[in-house]
């Protein structure tokens, strides 16, 4: 019978054939397989990189795989990730903001001297220490696009300057102690969703994770353009099931999965969401990628720098309030240390790109995730910290090197 006829009775269209096509599977792979070798490696190094280290720790400890350590290792990358997330959208316009982490002590400082000491409702507090990450983003995307100021000069500036704000709020006390007994100190520390609802959020994101694909896949093959068949979206989507409801069911064997790593989570789908479906976030992608080019298609490009500063602000400001709430505490050392080092590492070593244009939402997932695996690993070793920043820093080190060399090799694909 005739494709017309089969059509008759099947009520498929020409997008529908596609969409069912038995090579759907080969011709993925193939697409992979030719990103790969033009230099879109994306997360590819850093997930590699996961694997060898928990595969090192392990070999060296057999307790760093157990649920209890893997628990406790997701809810320590909440507060940090928030805040590699944010830097990520900085990187993404080919910028840097290196005061994420007075930020975030600064947002923790508010937060307890309003709450703590003020007697402040700790919702009006919440909202006064995301205010001032806000306005703290609104002012480096003013003087950015107002005078043309390197983000690296103001926000090192910023990194000096929001540091001392911080001390001056906490005052002589220099620590405040946030109560345990508030639902923010618990949702940090003591809440973890029940076995049921763990699978149950699994089966719904992956839901909405398939969802997404088949409306993307048949705008795609109902334009013409190469898109992914039904076959494809199954295999990932299952995949994925997989995945989730076993890490689920290992977290379960403990305390469960942490409400807070949950969040963290949701932050990155919404960011990712954001950047992959939205007119914003091709604007972010077309000002990494070229300013000018951006600008003569009539994107408004200093919205988009003023936009993607301040929203890094108030994620850094997330960050902290997190961090804080988790320590349940602030003090002079909330932000300070290696919480700028590590979050701005981690949205470099999940995949996100230096030179602009290039990286994702997960950056900050899976960077974060080789950061705290790798602190997680040399403590119960009983190593010093002096080696988790001389690896960290290696590791850093390679995955800009492999960004160089994806760099490269995209530009020479491009020129063939």
């Amino acid at each position: 019978m005739s494709l017309a006829g089969d059509d008759l009775k099947t009520g498929r269209t020409d997008p529908d054939r596609r969409l069912f096509s038995a090579d759907g599977v080969r011709t993925g792979m193939s697409m992979f397989a030719a990103r790969l070798r033009g230099g879109d490696l994306g997360a590819v190094p850093a997930v590699l990189g996961i694997a060898v280290i928990w595969l090192v720790f392990q070999i060296l400890n057999p307790v760093f795989l157990s649920s209890e350590n893997l628990g406790n290792l997701t809810m320590q990358c909440a507060a940090i990730g928030t805040i590699a997330l944010g830097v990520v959208l900085v990187l993404l316009v080919g910028e840097i903001d290196l005061s994420v982490g007075s930020v975030s002590g600064l947002a923790a400082a508010l937060l307890a001297v309003t709450f703590v000491q003020l007697q402040w409702p700790l919702v009006f507090a919440l909202v006064a220490a995301l205010a001032a990450g806000c306005l703290v983003g609104l002012l480096y995307g003013y003087l950015f696009t107002r005078f043309g100021l390197p983000s690296f000069v103001i926000t090192l500036a910023g990194l000096l300057g929001f540091l001392g704000l911080q001390l001056w709020v906490l005052g002589e006390t220099g620590s405040i102690g946030i109560p345990f007994d508030t639902w923010l100190v618990q949702f940090a520390q003591q809440l973890y969703l029940p076995a049921w609802a763990s699978y149950a959020v699994a089966v719904l994101a992956v839901a909405a994770y398939a969802w997404s694909l088949l409306r993307r896949a048949r705008r795609r093959a109902a334009a013409s353009l190469v898109s992914q068949s039904y076959t494809q979206i199954a295999l990932r989507s299952a995949a994925l099931l997989v995945f989730l409801v076993v890490a689920a069911w290992y977290l379960n064997l403990h305390r469960g999965v942490g409400v807070m790593f949950v969040f963290f989570l949701m932050l990155v789908v919404v960011a990712n969401f954001a950047l992959t479906r939205t007119r914003w976030g091709r604007s972010v992608y077309a000002v990494g990628g070229s300013v000018e080019a951006a600008r003569r298609a009539g994107i408004r490009v200093e919205r988009i720098y003023l936009s993607v500063f301040a929203l890094c602000s108030t994620l850094a400001a997330v960050g902290g309030i997190l961090a804080a709430a988790r320590l349940a505490s602030a003090n002079q050392s909330s932000g300070t240390g290696d919480v700028n080092l590590n979050a701005i590492a981690a949205a470099v070593i999940g995949g996100t790109s230096l030179f602009g244009g290039r990286g994702s939402a997960y950056a900050a997932l899976i960077g974060v995730i080789v950061i705290q695996s790798i602190s997680s690993g040399l403590t119960l070793m009983n190593l010093d910290s002096s080696v988790q920043f001389m690896v960290t820093g290696v590791v850093l080190v390679l995955a800009v090197i492999v960004d160089s060399i994806s760099r490269r090799a995209r530009a020479a694909n491009g020129r063939a």
